[in-house]
């Protein structure tokens, strides 16, 4: 698992590494096109307006030779291009001309000696044929040429500039730019693979924190101000993390050593009972008494273990098919029907009011998380007291106590049954938190309720399964207030 995590880190990494080393060839492929295009341009044009000019001047010097003679005679065409005749640039770009009557016989040439470098298949037609009037790169005697046929009358006057210079100079410069875009792409490579490295150091501390991990160090945590800022939200979600896992892990330590500690003493009796039973043969009603204990014993640990997976189940929200609407106010109607009779014994009564509306939720869940609350308040209740149940109807505007996962909407009702009873020993709210601990009981030696110290766990974590919240209040030490908040189907 190790080394998977270390080859997907470094996966990522080097795919980082690799789309910025795209980013930069693409980046600099598109510079070398650009330049080489631009300095290419500007010779074309250059080229292309010194041999535009050249043409402009030879036909005007054809103008000026124009006569009746016929045929069109040499010592005319050496006439045209006599460099006397021509414009000074001429010369200083050595430009080459050739002559040729209307049936591409060529006549004379500028300087002499060019015409002994043309291949054997030159063809004046078939140029002008093929580029009548344009410009056209040709190679002859292995030198790049610019050249570009005019015609007047009965003859053909071929106009080649020499661009062989400014085609070694493009392949020195495309070859010089091509270096100094290479190493510029791995220059910014390597800063690029190394800034990156220095961006992903800080995981190292996160995941030396991880794999350092155990039961002894879930209080250590990461410093925020030491990481970057995109790391940040991280490093605090992961803080966050182990806030969260410490809390879980040290209720769950409790809850194991609890469970040991309660599960612990019936085990010892039932044992210790059964073997002196075995000690001696004893009387039948002794037999009997002693199984009507262990029957006792039993049926505590049997209502332990129930509440226990009660407790389990509830410790995720309800499915779809769990929830329907139930009627609370016939419920609890049912509840105090019930209950009754138990609190008669202790001159306790039941007073009912307000307006209870159909919540949404499991009827079984709720049902059991009110018992569980009006068990406690009559067993806890003072003696000639009265057990006050009321109904108030909430929105999420007005709700203070909204749960977390309350959807902030004022058309969503909550409906919040408030319990009150009258204690018959003061209270502090400090030790009002601590009932929702589970296997907690505040009064340890009250032998009227054999209770498993598992209810009002049960009731906050069957109030949480419904999206809801459970709240205890001490008021005057004695007024003792549990408030259950529930959504109201609609």
């Amino acid at each position: 698992m190790r080394h998977k995590s270390k080859n997907r880190r470094w996966s990522l990494l080097w795919r980082t590494i690799f789309l910025l080393t795209l980013f930069v060839i693409i980046s600099q492929v598109i510079i070398y096109a650009w330049v080489q295009r631009s300095v290419s341009g500007h010779f074309e044009q250059l080229d292309s307006e010194i041999l535009t000019h050249a043409a402009f001047n030879l036909r005007k010097r054809m103008v000026s030779l124009e006569d009746h003679i016929e045929p069109f005679t040499v010592s005319k065409s050496q006439a045209l291009i006599d460099a006397n005749h021509l414009h000074s640039s001429w010369l200083d770009y050595d430009l080459k001309t050739l002559v040729s009557d209307k049936n591409g016989k060529l006549l004379s040439s500028d300087p002499s000696n060019f015409i002994n470098d043309l291949p054997a298949d030159f063809s004046l037609l078939q140029l002008l044929q093929d580029y009548r009037d344009q410009q056209f790169m040709i190679k002859i005697n292995n030198r790049h040429y610019r050249a570009i046929i005019i015609t007047h009358q009965e003859v053909l006057a071929f106009i080649a500039l020499p661009i062989d210079v400014h085609h070694q100079y493009l392949i020195q410069f495309n070859r010089q730019l091509s270096l100094i875009l290479i190493a510029i792409t791995l220059l910014l490579v390597s800063v690029a693979a190394l800034s990156v490295h220095w961006g992903f150091a800080p995981l190292a501390t996160i995941v030396q924190k991880m794999k350092g991990i155990n039961l002894q160090r879930l209080d250590e945590r990461i410093v925020v101000g030491d990481m970057p800022l995109e790391l940040r939200p991280l490093t605090e979600s992961y803080n966050s993390m182990m806030v969260k896992l410490e809390s879980n892990f040290e209720s769950l330590s409790r809850f194991s050593d609890n469970i040991a500690h309660e599960l612990r003493t019936p085990i010892a009796t039932l044992s210790t009972q059964t073997q002196v039973m075995l000690t001696k043969p004893r009387e039948s009603d002794e037999y009997i008494e002693q199984l009507h204990h262990q029957h006792d014993t039993l049926k505590q640990l049997s209502t332990m273990i129930n509440d226990m997976l009660l407790l389990a189940k509830t410790q995720e929200e309800l499915s779809d098919s769990q929830i329907s609407h139930v009627d609370i106010e016939s419920l609890i109607t049912k509840l105090i029907d019930y209950y009754e009779m138990i609190a008669e014994d202790r001159e306790i009564i039941f007073e009912k009011s307000g307006d209870f509306k159909t919540v949404l939720g499991d009827k079984g869940l709720l049902q059991r998380l009110f018992a569980n609350l009006m068990s406690n308040a009559i067993y806890y209740a003072a003696s000639n007291s009265t057990i006050m149940i009321s109904a108030t109807v909430l929105t999420s505007s007005t709700s203070l106590n909204a749960p977390k996962d309350d959807i902030q909407s004022p058309e969503q009702l909550w409906l919040r049954i408030t319990m009150t009873n009258r204690l018959d020993k003061p209270l502090n709210q400090i030790e009002a938190d601590k009932l929702f601990e589970r296997f907690y009981r505040h009064d340890k030696t009250n032998t009227m309720h054999s209770g498993t110290g598992l209810g009002l766990s049960i009731v906050q974590a069957i109030a949480n399964a419904h999206n809801g919240k459970v709240s205890i209040t001490i008021k005057d030490e004695c007024l003792f207030e549990v408030a259950v908040k529930l959504l109201i189907a609609r």
